[in-house]
């Protein structure tokens, strides 16, 4: 095992909303990292590492949107768990590294792309543009990088500083998004903030999870684990729980919803959880609490509203059969090597787990008004402004109110409709969906379906 030849200076990530195992190992993780000091400087890729695919660059200055016509990889959960088990060997850590590569920049020049397609006022502002530079920024710490090979741990120390660096710029872009787009509602419609906000959500949940799933295997690997530092989770591929139990899940996030309905309306409404329980499969643990929050929210809102709290929002958990349509995903062989406390016969292997599930949350919260229902999907929904000076369809303070409470984890039991879309768009990012179906003047039903292993566009 090669000793740690330097220490990588990680900035902390912005704090989850539930508490849970995999938000508190990345939060230990990341706040003793914090504190220790680098001991050198970050350099720039040298010449001598450079290969011959660099003629295939562009010449110009303004690369973006060369790269912005690049086909993007579908991105696949086996994509992500395809480099092995902990702890990761140095070469399956660079390949890992270099892959990254592979897809960063193009999906970063592809959003520079969309700002700059928006009105030149819109871009103008000066929350939005704060968003364009910070893009901008991003690509040019990762462009020293193309067109070379990372060849050792030197190397990927480095790189993953820059993926680090990367995750914090961009930790509160949604809010400020959303703050940009209420200043300019005069010259942009409703519709078309919607329309930009759910494919910039949807390539920024992208970016983010490639970028802290290298960070996270980084830590995992023979190189740089540190048992006394980093807990060890033998479930966990990188930001992945290859045995995620939905029902820990579920019982986390409506403990913290139930406490912020008893706060506000002094009531805390009950949940029962059925079907199968116990069932496991791989998946990203932090997109399903924030979904699973955000559904809560609404379902717990909604009974305690409809004076219906003493009747428990019922949550079934159904796994879905193997399917001979279903491909086991087939890791490499771990290294002979040990390190620390990792236990890979602990670790549940993926066709072991069910491809997918569906959950179906049923409150008795009186359903959803006809007439409001086909708006549940739209960013804008709930957010037209009663002054007479806005023009038909302008956005009031709640639409600001309501993207920054779900994508900062506010507390807030209102401005709930902005947690459907955010929602669904995680849901669908490999695969799943977010079906509702309402009974007017009873209840909602709820259906969440979540694909373990699913490719996407």
């Amino acid at each position: 095992m090669r000793p740690i030849t330097r220490q990588l200076r990680l900035p902390i990530l912005a704090p989850r909303v539930i508490p849970s195992t995999s938000s508190y190992r990345s939060q230990r993780a990341l706040s003793t990292l914090q504190n220790r000091k680098d001991t050198a400087h970050t350099h720039h890729p040298k010449a001598h590492h450079r290969h011959s695919g660099e003629d295939s660059f562009p010449k110009d200055d303004d690369i973006v949107p060369w790269l912005a016509k690049q086909p993007r990889h579908p991105l696949s959960l086996a994509d992500l768990v395809k480099h092995g088990r902990p702890p990761l060997s140095e070469e399956a850590l660079l390949n890992s590294a270099r892959f990254t590569l592979s897809l960063l920049p193009i999906r970063l020049a592809y959003r520079i792309q969309a700002l700059r397609n928006l009105p030149y006022i819109v871009v103008s502002n000066p929350n939005i543009n704060k968003i364009y530079n910070n893009y901008q920024h991003s690509l040019s710490t990762l462009l020293p990088w193309q067109g070379r090979t990372i060849s050792n741990l030197d190397d990927e120390i480095r790189f993953t500083e820059v993926l680090a660096e990367l995750v914090r710029t961009h930790s509160e872009t949604i809010p400020i998004l959303a703050r940009g787009f209420l200043e300019c509602r005069k010259y942009i419609s409703p519709s078309e903030v919607t329309r930009f906000l759910d494919e910039h959500l949807r390539a920024r949940i992208g970016t983010r999870l490639i970028a802290e799933h290298h960070v996270a295997l980084h830590y995992s690997s023979q190189a740089h684990f540190d048992p006394e530092t980093i807990p060890a989770s033998p479930n966990y591929i990188g930001v992945i729980d290859t045995a995620l139990r939905p029902a820990a899940i579920i019982d986390a996030c409506g403990s913290f919803v139930a406490d912020i309905c008893e706060l506000k309306y002094g009531v805390r409404p009950e949940w029962i959880i059925d079907g199968e329980p116990d069932t496991t499969f791989a998946f990203v643990p932090t997109h399903l609490e924030y979904i699973i929050t955000e559904l809560l929210k609404n379902a717990f809102r909604a009974t305690v509203e409809n004076g219906m709290s003493r009747s428990p929002i019922v949550i079934t958990i159904a796994p879905e059969p193997p399917s001979s349509l279903h491909k086991p995903v087939t890791l490499p062989p771990p290294p002979k090597e040990t390190l620390g406390k990792f236990y890979r016969d602990a670790i549940a292997p993926l066709d072991d787990n069910a491809p997918g599930v569906t959950i179906r949350i049923r409150d008795r919260g009186g359903g959803i008004n006809p007439d409001v229902l086909p708006q549940i999907w739209s960013y804008s929904f709930t957010t037209f402004s009663d002054n007479p000076d806005d023009p038909p369809g302008a956005w009031s303070d709640d639409a600001l109110s309501a993207i920054s409470a779900a994508s900062s984890g506010s507390s807030s039991i209102a401005g709930l409709g902005y947690g459907l879309p955010l929602s669904r768009a995680y849901a669908e990012y490999f695969g799943g969906g977010i079906a509702v179906q309402s009974l007017h003047g009873w209840g909602t039903d709820v259906y969440l379906r979540l694909k373990g292993v699913g490719k996407i566009r």
